[in-house]
């Protein structure tokens, strides 16, 4: 499922806009199952690097869009490289105030934040926060980019049927229908390629039929990972 050892190798996703207002995102090993996605957004020359999974060169790509302002952790689980980075471009990991169990595991300083990250217009939404799972999802409200760590993605696991975009198999009969009330022109997810076209229908038709499409996802997952 997951990659292992130092990357060497990795493949470029969802680039978009420039240094004002654009991005890019990550696959640092290609060929895992899980493809793990990190992104790195740009607001007025500043970059925040969110859930990144580190390789080698890849501070290249963020010099691209500008300098490293800060990293952010979306998912609790997604600790991945966050403090390796923000210690080597000497800023802090940002983790939404609601996330508990994070700060204590990062070897790099780190800060809260509420609604908005700093001042970059990218509001922090809470789509999940229980006992097993905590995940915060950011939406531009100028760019209208949202940010979505774990709850949909785009890794084959994910997709049922002719899904673009689908929830984890995980929370499938209990959807994030928070995430449905918004409207992105884009998406970015922390795991496969984001949605750059029709994003908002993409996003409704994957909250409102995740339950009924869940048989078919679940067996076609139990084909795949099961051994023959």
């Amino acid at each position: 499922m997951k990659g292992s050892g130092p990357p060497t190798d990795w493949i470029e996703i969802d680039r978009f806009g420039d240094s004002e207002s654009g991005g890019v995102g990550w696959i640092a090993y290609p060929d895992e199952t899980m493809q793990r996605a990190s992104h790195a957004i740009a607001v007025d020359g500043e970059v925040w690097v969110i859930d990144p999974v580190d390789a080698e060169g890849i501070d290249d790509l963020f010099a691209e869009f500008g300098e490293v302002a800060g990293v952010v952790i979306l998912l609790d689980r997604h600790k991945r490289d966050a403090a390796a980075i923000a210690q080597r471009h000497g800023v802090s990991v940002h983790i939404p105030h609601f996330m508990a169990g994070v700060a204590e595991d990062i070897n790099a300083p780190t800060e809260r934040f509420h609604r908005e990250l700093a001042d970059t217009g990218y509001a922090a939404h809470e789509v999940i926060d229980n006992v097993a799972w905590s995940e915060a999802a950011l939406y531009g409200e100028d760019s209208d980019v949202l940010v979505v760590p774990e709850a949909v993605g785009t890794a084959d696991y994910f997709l049922a049927g002719n899904e673009r975009l689908g929830v984890h198999p995980a929370i499938r009969l209990t959807p994030p229908k928070k995430l449905g009330r918004l409207t992105p022109d884009r998406i970015l997810v922390g795991h496969g390629n984001g949605i750059h076209e029709d994003a908002a229908n993409t996003l409704s038709d994957a909250v409102d039929g995740a339950r009924g499409r869940t048989p078919s996802l679940y067996l076609k997952n139990l084909k795949t990972f099961l051994p023959v």
